[in-house]
């Protein structure tokens, strides 16, 4: 037995031995991903990155491209564990030294393939303003990967997203910098679980490292236009919590560039922040055809080989499926062997390489159990989280009276494109299994006592020639939409016979979603058209959005008597937003982004430095509805601020909330400070603390936010981190705009 196969020893230890032993080849081998679907007897016709749980493989292929030589990683193999344990014998039996394989897979809200829970997008995530629960996501997508034969997870979505035209704005948790370093802890500390030995465990790879959600114009992998004061401030936060607090193991680095500086071979980035400040435990991978854009769109070299060479010396250590495994393999041999990368730094990143397949205990426990999988995929408990964060992520933007719906309703019409087809978003699975529309779960809430009309009226896009899959990643796209025809005079007539009036409608995965950019934010079709003729008709109206962006609804706004936000609810979304709708569940989600009052009054996040002024020609550039915005179907009253020093630059502030209305309820209580006196320009207010709490009807609560320096920082003229002397407000509320309580604190020294 040599060192490296001894469990007894430190990984470190075992690390050290086998790189040891390790040949050029076999150590650019490590750095490699290949897709194992490409290499299947029996791909899964359900889903193009799937394979059949009784497939084969092409052993003599595998044998002509990898040699002894193994490889890093598998990705795009979604299966049950048979597959994955036949091809991990296979690699650790013909491979010289046996080394494992890591096999990857995307899991943003759900892993997909064709069997995973469909959680709700990470917006929904964002919206619900709730750790606690995004956590419980967190362990489940990490139990059901693992049950299934993946180890790593290239996900969360850390992001923050600021840029409302930008299509994947929809796999973050929102615009706020607070916001989303709270989820980002919270799901990788769940999907990771402290031990990612653990059989219910996974890595956890953060995406896009590191300022991805303000593509200039809008686009994806645009540059970035910030100064690293904003990077430090806004956007580097966000996986400093993630890998720091979260322990996330390694990042998916951008395509695109900051400042002039691509990401892929940032040296201040991957090296001196990533490496150095960050201490990453694992590596840094390259997004899909990342290290090709050196070459082909940023000009900084003439050869892939060249583009290898340049992104790995400054501190990318492994690939993303860029290019063919054979090829990326080859051109590590050469740029070593030419002095243009050194042996030390290969095998820095052959150390990382390794030190996580050892902490997976891939070496001593390479199989994944064949028959847990059944009992864990899709269990109750995944599918009542699911649930629960569907129902707490809706948020009420306006309602005049008319939701809950009246008791005494006979007859409701159910019009619009996802009334009867719900939206589960991109980077989902590809589910085998009947999820619910909002038509089928209103009919069963309301019973046979309701009559329930339905009509699409309208499609949210028409044109069949849309590619269905964007950048090689499986995007579901909404089936049977292809079929939705213009019915707008009998949806206008169904619904002149009705006592009230629901319009479902928002986006789909051509509208929102990877590469799915938008230049115009009003609803895609004639959906505006069609809601503008229901509301004519005089009846009570609601509008239901399942959405994967920022909307510009100031026209429906103005003509619906009730609007819901639902983004995409998951699997159970349809009967969450029915829950909200009936008053079975009073609506507790919050904005985790800015509604813009038209498509060119962007960008209108909520934390924008001052400076310009407030109006257009047109009226004001503020939103329509900010970040932190929602209602309820109850009241709630603040009271009693009260702010204690606990010790130097360390307060506590707690106020009282009481539940006013006659309905239990959730309140997202909000602390924001407002930095009144600084030597840079600041935002005028920032998200500093928040708390979901639930109130009985009458109850009332103490809240208690604890303040530490972190929450007074800034980044001075200096770019050094300070708590400068001054004046702070600290204002407690609803919202961004719906501050309730003021206080003060005065840091003197």
């Amino acid at each position: 037995m040599f060192d490296y196969q001894n469990p007894a020893l430190s990984v470190q230890e075992r690390v050290a031995d086998l790189l040891s032993r390790m040949t050029l080849a076999e150590k650019a081998a490590q750095t490699c991903m290949m897709r194992g679907v490409e290499y299947a007897t029996k791909p899964d016709p359900r889903q193009h990155c799937s394979v059949e749980p009784d497939t084969e493989f092409d052993w003599d292929r595998l044998a002509a491209d990898f040699d002894e030589d193994g490889i890093g990683f598998i990705h795009d193999m979604y299966s049950t564990p048979v597959p994955f344990n036949k091809i991990q014998k296979y690699f650790i039996e013909h491979s010289r030294l046996g080394i494992p394989v890591i096999f990857t897979g995307e899991a943003l809200h759900g892993i997909s393939g064709v069997r995973g829970t469909v959680f709700p997008c990470p917006l929904n995530f964002g919206a619900t303003f709730d750790p606690e629960l995004v956590h419980e996501v967190g362990e489940a997508i990490g139990r059901e990967t693992r049950a299934l034969g993946m180890y790593e997870i290239l996900a969360p979505n850390l992001d923050v997203a600021r840029e409302s035209r930008w299509g994947r704005i929809e796999e973050t948790f929102g615009e706020d910098t607070y916001l989303s370093s709270r989820m980002a802890a919270a799901i990788v500390s769940g999907e990771q679980k402290g031990d990612i030995s653990r059989p219910d465990a996974v890595i956890a790879e953060p995406k896009h490292y590191c300022v991805h959600g303000i593509a200039e114009g809008g686009t994806n992998c645009a540059p970035a236009r910030a100064g690293r004061r904003e990077v430090e401030s806004s956007y580097l936060p966000v996986f400093e919590a993630g890998i720091c607090e979260g322990g996330a193991y390694n990042v998916m680095v951008s395509y695109n560039c900051v400042d002039g500086d691509p990401l892929m071979c940032s040296e201040w980035y991957l090296k001196d922040v990533l490496k150095d400040r960050f201490q990453l435990k694992g590596y840094a991978r390259s997004d899909w055809g990342g290290v090709g854009r050196l070459k082909h769109t940023f000009h900084m070299v003439e050869t892939d080989e060249e583009a290898i060479g340049l992104a790995m010396r400054n501190g990318l250590d492994v690939q993303g499926c860029d290019y063919d495994p054979t090829f990326w393999k080859k051109s590590v041999i050469a740029l070593v062997e030419a002095g243009k990368l050194t042996m030390e730094r290969l095998d820095d990143i052959v150390s990382r390489v390794l030190r996580v397949k050892f902490e997976l205990g891939l070496f001593d426990h390479p199989y994944t159990d064949e028959h847990l999988w059944e009992s864990v995929i899709r269990c109750e408990k995944h599918r009542e989280v699911s649930h629960e964060v569907a129902r707490k992520s809706v948020v009420m933007l306006k309602n005049n009276g008319v939701l809950p719906l009246k008791k005494d309703l006979r007859s409701v019409a159910l019009i619009g494109p996802s009334s009867a087809a719900q939206k589960i978003g991109g980077y989902s699975s590809t589910p085998q299994f009947e999820i619910p529309s909002v038509y089928e779960e209103l009919k069963a809430a309301l019973g046979e006592g309701v009559t329930v009309r339905q009509c699409n009226g309208c499609a949210i896009t028409y044109d069949k020639k849309q590619p269905r899959v964007v950048d090689g990643q499986p995007h579901l796209y909404s089936e049977g939409e292809d079929e939705i025809a213009d019915e707008m005079d009998e949806a206008v007539s169904i619904a002149s016979t009705c006592d009230a009036v629901i319009f479902i409608g928002g986006d789909n995965t051509i509208t929102s979603g990877e590469g799915r950019d938008r230049c115009e934010l009003t609803l895609n079709g004639r959906q505006r058209e069609l809601i503008e003729r229901l509301a004519e008709l005089g009846k009570p109206l609601v509008l239901v959005l399942e959405n994967g962006k920022p909307l510009e609804i100031s026209r429906e706004n103005e003509i619906c008597d009730a609007i819901l936000m639902a983004f995409y609810g998951g699997e159970s979304g349809a009967r969450a937003i029915v829950e909200v709708l009936t008053g079975a569940v009073n609506p507790s989600g919050r904005l985790p982004i800015s509604l813009p009052r038209s498509s060119t009054r962007i960008p209108c996040y909520y934390s924008m430095l001052p400076g310009g002024a407030p109006d257009f020609l047109e009226g004001p550039k503020n939103a329509l509805f900010p970040f932190g915005y929602g209602l309820s179907y109850t009241q709630f009253e603040y009271s009693n601020l009260e702010i204690d020093q606990l010790a130097d630059r360390h307060f506590m502030v707690h106020c009282y909330v009481k539940n006013t209305g006659s309905m239990d309820g959730d309140e997202v209580v909000q602390l924001y400070i407002d930095d009144t006196e600084g030597s840079v320009v600041r935002p005028p207010m920032l998200l500093k603390e928040f708390k979901r709490i639930h109130l009985k009807a009458g109850e009332e609560k103490p809240v208690f936010f604890p303040l530490t320096p972190l929450s007074f920082r800034l980044m001075d003229i200096h770019y050094e981190w300070k708590v400068e002397p001054g004046r702070f407000r600290i204002l407690v509320g609803a919202g961004s705009r719906d501050i309730r309580l003021e206080g003060e604190i005065t840091i003197t020294k």
